[in-house]
C-alpha cells in the first residue's frame, strides 16, 4: 500500500446542530477517523448493508442480561429484522418473569450485597429484582404455559429449544416480549444453553412426572444446515459466549459470514470468547477474508438504541 493511499482520508470536525436527528448525527460522524466511533460508524453501514441484502440469512446474537433492562424492547422490536434469534437460556427467565408483570427496577452498583440478600433482592449488575418477581414469576408462568401446552392435542412428548420458544411466545400476550415477537414473525429463537437458569430448572423438574423430553441435537442440525442453505449469511452480536459463538461455528463451514458486526466491552487480551475480535475469527474461516465486519467496542445499553435508529430499523 502507497503512503498516499493510507493518507487518503482527512478527520474532519462533528458540527453539531439543535434538533438533529440519530441519522444526521452519524452522518456527521463518517468522518471522525478516531477510537471507537470510527467503528461504530462503519458498523451502522455494515448492518444497514447487511438488512438491506435480500439474499443474506441474518442472525441477531445476545445474552440474558440485557433483557433485564430497557434494551429488552429494542430487541423485541427488531426481532422481525432478522432471520434466526441465537440467546442464552436467562433470556427466557427474563422475557417471561417481565411479560407477566415482574418489576426489575432501576439501581446501582454500590450497595450491601449482604444486606441485598438478607431483604431477598437479587442484584443483576445496577439491576434490583425482588425475589417474588423473578424466581416466582418464572416458575407459576412456566407451570401455566408449559400444563396448557401438555394439555394441547399437538403435544409431542419431545422438544428442541426453538419449538418450545415458539409455543410459549404463541401463547404469551404481552406484544413487548421477544418469544412474543419471535412467534409472530416466524422467526426461530435457538437457545443452546437453555437449560441454563430458572427456566431450564423448571423444564428439568416437568420432565420428571411427565412425558418429555429435550431434544437440543435438533436445533444444532438446523443451524448446521443454514450455511449451506444461504450462500449469503450475517449476523448482530451482542456480547460473547455461547450465542456468539454458535453464530460463528456454524457459518465457518460455508467459509464465514459475509456480514458481522460485533458489541462487546470485553478485553481481547486474556483470550477470550468474548473479548476476541472479528478479525480473530477471519483466521478460524468464521468471517469470510473479504467480509463487511467491525467490532465496537462498548456498552450496547448505549450502542444498540442508537445504531439500530442510526438506520431507521427502529
Amino acid at each position: 500500500m502507497k503512503i498516499e493511499d493510507i493518507l487518503e482520508s482527512k478527520v474532519k470536525d462533528i458540527k453539531l446542530k439543535k434538533g438533529m436527528k440519530v441519522s444526521e448525527l452519524i452522518e456527521a460522524m463518517h468522518d471522525i477517523g478516531g477510537f471507537a466511533g470510527a467503528n461504530f460508524v462503519y458498523g451502522a453501514e455494515v448492518l444497514k448493508t447487511m438488512l438491506n441484502d435480500k439474499k443474506s440469512f441474518n442472525f441477531l446474537s445476545f445474552p440474558a442480561d440485557i433483557v433485564a433492562t430497557g434494551l429488552r424492547g429494542v430487541l423485541a422490536s427488531s426481532v422481525k429484522y432478522f432471520d434466526a434469534i441465537i440467546t442464552t437460556g436467562g433470556t427466557f427467565d427474563h422475557d417471561i418473569a417481565r411479560a407477566f408483570g415482574g418489576v426489575y427496577n432501576k439501581g446501582t452498583f454500590n450497595v450491601d450485597d449482604a444486606l441485598m440478600h438478607k431483604k431477598g433482592i437479587y442484584r443483576l449488575g445496577n439491576i434490583f429484582i425482588e425475589k417474588d418477581e423473578y424466581g416466582l414469576k418464572v416458575e407459576d408462568s412456566f407451570n401455566e404455559i408449559m400444563n396448557e401446552i401438555y394439555k394441547s392435542k399437538d403435544y409431542k412428548e419431545e422438544y428442541s429449544a426453538s419449538e418450545l420458544a415458539y409455543e410459549f411466545g404463541k401463547r404469551m400476550k404481552d406484544e413487548g416480549s421477544i418469544l412474543r415477537q419471535a412467534y409472530l414473525n416466524n422467526v426461530p429463537v435457538y437457545s443452546p444453553g437453555i437449560l441454563d437458569g430458572a427456566f431450564g430448572t423448571q423444564l428439568a423438574i416437568f420432565a420428571q412426572d411427565h412425558k418429555f423430553k429435550l431434544n437440543l441435537i435438533k436445533d444444532e442440525l438446523q443451524l448446521s444446515n443454514i450455511p449451506f442453505d444461504n450462500k449469503v449469511t450475517g449476523a448482530l452480536m451482542i456480547g460473547g459466549g455461547i450465542s456468539k459463538h454458535h453464530v460463528i461455528w456454524w457459518n465457518q463451514f460455508k467459509g464465514g459470514l459475509d456480514y458481522a458486526v460485533y458489541i462487546t466491552t470485553a478485553s481481547q487480551y486474556d483470550g477470550s470468547l468474548s473479548g476476541a475480535r472479528m478479525t480473530e475469527a477471519v483466521s478460524w474461516g468464521k468471517v469470510k477474508e473479504k467480509a463487511k465486519y467491525t467490532t465496537i467496542d462498548g456498552d450496547a445499553t448505549i450502542i444498540l438504541p442508537i445504531l439500530l435508529a442510526a438506520i431507521d430499523v427502529v
